[in-house]
């Protein structure tokens, strides 16, 4: 059995598409204080272990069950920005992002029975265009609140896709999880035909 330890919907729709079949738990994690004990680490190592401490949260209440987990962060010129909070939040990162290169880091991770038997970071960079304040309020009105639960403030399956000049990396690790690293792993562990 497989179990998604998530609550994203785009890691959700990922796998239904890709025909793997799944449960989805969210993790019960305190994600800042994690960062937080994290702090100074690089972007890929604070991804990944987000991505293991949401599959171990899980797999403690789901014995012999292969646990999925997943994360992603944005990182600009250094700085790493989280979901945003608030549509004030989201314009102020918006405007931060304008015309800079982002770098969005996405990792997963495999637990079973405790012990982690898997871990891939990934990273894509996307080159944002020069982003007037009518666009951002636009783009706003269009997008609020559905982008609060995205890191970056963006759906690139979305309008969001219009806020960039260039995309360098993954598809998928641009949605929000590795998935074609993800795919060899499982069929690695026996729960997908290899």
């Amino acid at each position: 059995m497989i179990v998604l330890a998530s609550g994203s919907a785009s890691r959700r729709a990922m796998l239904k598409a890709a025909g793997v079949a799944f449960t989805a738990i969210p993790p019960a994690l305190d994600e800042r204080a994690l960062e937080a004990s994290l702090e100074g680490a690089a972007p890929p190592a604070v991804a990944l272990a987000l991505a293991e401490a949401k599959a171990q949260a899980v797999a403690a209440g789901q014995p012999d069950a292969l646990v999925l987990g997943s994360d992603s962060l944005v990182v600009v010129e250094g700085q790493r920005f989280d979901k945003p909070a608030s549509r004030q939040a989201a314009e102020a990162h918006l405007s931060h992002f304008s015309g800079r290169t982002m770098e969005l880091h996405s990792a997963a991770a495999l637990v079973r029975d405790g012990a982690v038997v898997w871990r891939h970071a990934a990273v894509a960079r996307l080159q944002v265009r020069p982003l007037t304040d009518a666009f951002i309020d636009h783009y706003l009105d269009r997008e609020w609140p559905a982008i609060g639960g995205c890191v970056g403030a963006f759906r690139i399956e979305g309008p969001g896709v219009q806020l960039f000049d260039s995309v360098d990396g993954d598809h998928f690790t641009i949605l929000g999880m590795p998935l074609l690293p993800v795919l060899g792993a499982l069929r690695d562990q026996g729960v997908l035909p290899a």
